[in-house]
């Protein structure tokens, strides 16, 4: 079974989001880059399928040079091949140009599986992997928390969550699937598969050119976060009955 999965290089922020002077990228200096806990989900259940099945896993990433230490931390989790479509540094790429890119290096293999992660974690985009699916004309399924393989490898069973409700998808193969968080625990990566990874060779070719008539982003906004406020109920025995209010009111009482 050969499945190729997408990652994405985004900023690793576990904290205050701050922007760059120009209010166009999250400032990483004090945080860097990983890929998102979708895209690592991914890799990981690619990584069991071809445990069990057989095959080999493909990472690829569009972006700029630097994204190959994202495709070396999937391969010191198990990936067999990495591609970086390298892109000029601060470039911005859109959904359709993506979408475009990652046809190709499809097309150019023999994948039974593309898997991505359900959507970008800095920019919230979920287009690319539907995009992608379109192009291929092949079947997609998205949001997907859990997939089983057909015992004949000829299709796929994939399930996802709506409103409370498990919904199951059979899929003939080869097809797309965006995952989700939770579909499976991703496994840290060994000794012996990080010392692997740094001698594994990366394929580089040149990404895109920013596609004319896309939507481009022009500025980022950091929501406002309401603060939290304390309130004074009173001292001492005076703000007992205050007390007893706010407890009756919230049910305590």
């Amino acid at each position: 079974m050969e499945i190729l999965v997408c990652v994405k290089r985004v900023p690793t922020v576990g904290g205050a989001i701050t922007l760059t002077a120009d209010r166009r990228a999250i400032d990483t200096k004090m945080s860097g880059f990983t890929i998102s806990p979708h895209e690592e989900c991914a890799v990981e259940e690619a990584v069991r399928l071809v445990e069990r099945f057989g095959g080999s896993v493909t990472v690829v990433s569009l972006g700029p040079a630097e994204a190959e230490e994202q495709l070396r931390a999937c391969l010191a989790l198990g990936a067999s091949a990495a591609v970086l479509l390298e892109t000029a540094a601060g470039a911005e790429t859109g959904p359709i140009a993506t979408a475009a890119a990652l046809s190709a290096v499809v097309r150019s293999g023999s994948f039974d599986l593309v898997l991505l992660g359900n959507e970008a974690s800095d920019t919230g985009d979920y287009q690319v992997g539907i995009r992608l699916a379109h192009l291929l004309g092949w079947p997609v399924a998205t949001g997907i928390k859990a997939i089983a393989m057909a015992d004949d490898g000829r299709s796929l069973t994939a399930a996802h969550t709506y409103r409370g409700a498990t919904e199951t998808f059979t899929l003939p193969v080869p097809c797309v699937l965006t995952v989700k968080e939770g579909i499976n625990l991703p496994r840290y990566p060994s000794l012996p598969g990080r010392l692997r990874a740094k001698r594994a060779p990366v394929t580089r070719t040149d990404g895109p050119e920013p596609a004319a008539g896309e939507i481009r982003m022009t500025s980022l906004r950091v929501p406002e976060v309401p603060k939290k406020q304390a309130t004074v109920l009173g001292h001492g025995a005076g703000a007992v009955p205050a007390l007893v209010a706010v407890l009756t009111e919230i049910g305590v009482l």
